[in-house]
């Protein structure tokens, strides 16, 4: 099976638009294309229980953040808020631009 692309890139600020977290605003840490999800910062953290892995290493319960669809969350404009991302092709660069202003994102 073929991956995916997506417009959205690691380290982008994105905004969850649906579910429980919905409104919260985080940075992209990890896309998985296989599977079309996302992982944002500190955004649908789950508590997982950990094993200790050596003597020092403290087991239990900790919270992680657990991945998300990557419809449910939008790039974020410095000026609009969370926009959509269309494209600019200057010379024979292709630029992400906000689809409301049209600054480079």
């Amino acid at each position: 099976m073929a991956t995916k692309t997506y417009k959205l890139r690691k380290e982008d600020l994105v905004q969850v638009i649906a579910g429980k977290d919905k409104g919260k605003q985080g940075k992209i840490l990890k896309i998985d294309h296989e599977k079309g999800r996302v992982i944002v910062a500190g955004i649908n953290m789950v508590k997982k229980a950990m094993k200790k892995k050596n003597q020092q290493d403290r087991g239990g319960i900790s919270e992680v953040e657990a991945s998300l669809s990557i419809s449910n969350v939008m790039i974020v404009c410095k000026k609009c808020g969370p926009v959509k991302i269309g494209y600019k092709i200057e010379g024979d660069t292709k630029k992400r631009v906000c689809r409301k202003c049209g600054e480079a994102l």
